[in-house]
C-alpha cells in the first residue's frame, strides 16, 4: 500500500502511507518497529480513558472529532485570554527580535522557524539560506545551534537571526507576512490563532498531516516541492513565498480562521461549551 493514499472521511486530509508516524521518523527498521509499538501502546491506553482533551476546535477538525467521540476539543489554547504567560521553552527566548520587527513595514517579514527537532544537511541549509535571500524580503529566522552541521552563512541587514524566539508574540506582530514552518501542532495552532498564512516544510511525525490540513482543508498555506534528489531548492522557496504573499486570498482565509477559533474559545463558543460540559461531568 506504499502508493495508495488513505482518507478516513471526505473532509479529512489524504494520508500518504509513507508519511505515517512510525515510517517517516527514521529509515531504520528497528526504530520504525519501536515507534509503531509506542504508538500502539498509546492508543491502547487512550482506549481506557473516559475522555481525551485536545488542543483544537470542532471548526478545525469536525470530521476528525466525529470519528473519535471521546476526543474533546477545548482549544486552541493560545486563542484564549490566559492569566499570565505559561509558555515554556527548551531554549531561552531572544525578545530583542520584537524590537527589530517594530522597525519593519506591516506585512513584510517572513518568519522562519522549524521547532525543536528539525535538522538540515548542509546542502538543504544552504538552499534555504539562498532562497530566503533572493526573496528580497526581510526575514526573522530561528536558527538553533544544532539545526545543521558545518558553517552557517553570513547574513546581511535583510534579516534577523535568533537562537529562539517568543513565537506567539512574533506571529501576532503586524509586520509578519507569512510563516515558514515545520507544521508541528503547537506552531500550527499559534499561526492559526494569529491569522498567519503558512509555507509548509514538515519534517516528521504528525507534521505531514498538519501540512495537509493547512494547505488542502483550511487552504491557508502552500506546500513546498522537493526535487528528484529530495532537496527543496532556492527557486522553489522564492516562487512559493511570492505566490503565498502575492495572493490576498491566503491572508483573507487565515484571518477568517483566526476569527473562527477565537470565537470557539470565547463565551458560548464550541470549545467553551465542550470544556464547561467536561467540568460538569467531573463534578458529577
Amino acid at each position: 500500500m506504499k502508493h495508495k493514499m488513505i482518507q478516513l472521511s471526505p473532509m479529512t486530509p489524504f494520508i500518504n502511507p509513507m508519511n505515517l508516524v512510525w515510517l517517516n521518523i527514521d529509515d531504520s527498521p528497528s526504530t520504525q518497529k519501536f515507534m509503531f509499538d509506542f504508538q500502539l501502546r498509546n492508543y491502547k491506553v487512550a482506549e481506557t480513558t473516559d475522555w481525551v482533551l485536545c488542543n483544537s476546535s470542532l471548526e478545525l477538525e469536525l470530521q476528525g472529532f466525529n470519528l473519535v467521540p471521546k476526543a474533546l476539543p477545548i482549544g486552541p489554547f493560545l486563542a484564549t485570554n490566559r492569566l499570565g504567560n505559561f509558555s515554556r521553552n527548551f531554549w531561552p527566548e531572544d525578545p530583542t527580535c520584537l524590537q527589530w520587527l517594530d522597525q519593519q513595514s506591516p506585512g513584510s517579514v517572513i518568519y522562519v522557524a522549524f521547532g525543536s527537532f528539525t535538522v538540515f544537511d548542509q546542502i538543504q541549509f544552504q538552499e534555504l539560506t539562498l532562497g530566503l535571500e533572493i526573496t528580497e524580503r526581510p526575514f526573522l529566522w530561528v536558527v538553533r545551534e544544532d539545526i545543521t552541521k558545518g558553517k552557517h552563512h553570513n547574513f546581511g541587514n535583510q534579516c534577523r537571526i535568533v537562537s529562539w524566539a517568543p513565537q506567539a508574540a512574533v506571529l501576532g506582530h503586524s509586520s509578519i507576512a507569512c510563516f515558514i514552518s515545520h507544521c508541528g501542532w503547537n506552531s500550527t495552532m499559534e499561526g492559526v490563532s494569529n491569522g498567519v498564512p503558512f509555507l509548509c516544510w514538515p519534517y516528521f511525525a504528525d507534521q505531514f498531516l498538519n501540512e495537509s490540513y493547512i494547505s488542502d482543508i483550511w487552504k491557508i498555506g502552500l506546500k513546498l516541492q522537493k526535487d528528484e534528489g529530495g532537496i527543496i531548492r532556492k527557486e522553489e522557496i522564492k516562487s512559493k513565498v511570492e505566490q503565498l504573499v502575492g495572493d490576498e486570498n491566503f491572508k483573507t482565509r487565515a484571518i477568517e480562521l483566526k476569527q473562527m477559533v477565537t470565537k470557539s474559545v470565547g463565551d458560548g463558543g464550541s470549545s467553551d461549551k465542550v470544556f464547561k460540559n467536561f467540568v460538569q461531568w467531573l463534578k458529577s
